[in-house]
């Protein structure tokens, strides 16, 4: 499995922001991939804040897990 590298505050946010675009207060745009990016980052930040684990993170070396 995948090392935890994210820090509860990180986690906390990523599931606010998923929470959010994924809810009816997503922002909705005329043109149709730039909603689809919104959705597709929002469940990428969900499930990050469930496993504590971004692969950004891990490809710059950042381990913010302590904080």
């Amino acid at each position: 499995m995948f090392k935890q590298n994210l820090g509860k505050l990180d986690r906390v946010l990523r599931f606010l922001l998923a929470f959010w675009w994924l809810g009816p207060w997503a922002p909705t745009y005329s043109i149709d991939w730039v909603n689809w990016a919104i959705f597709v980052v929002a469940w990428i930040a969900l499930v990050e804040s469930f496993t504590a684990w971004c692969w950004i993170h891990s490809a710059c070396k950042i381990d913010n897990k302590n904080q």
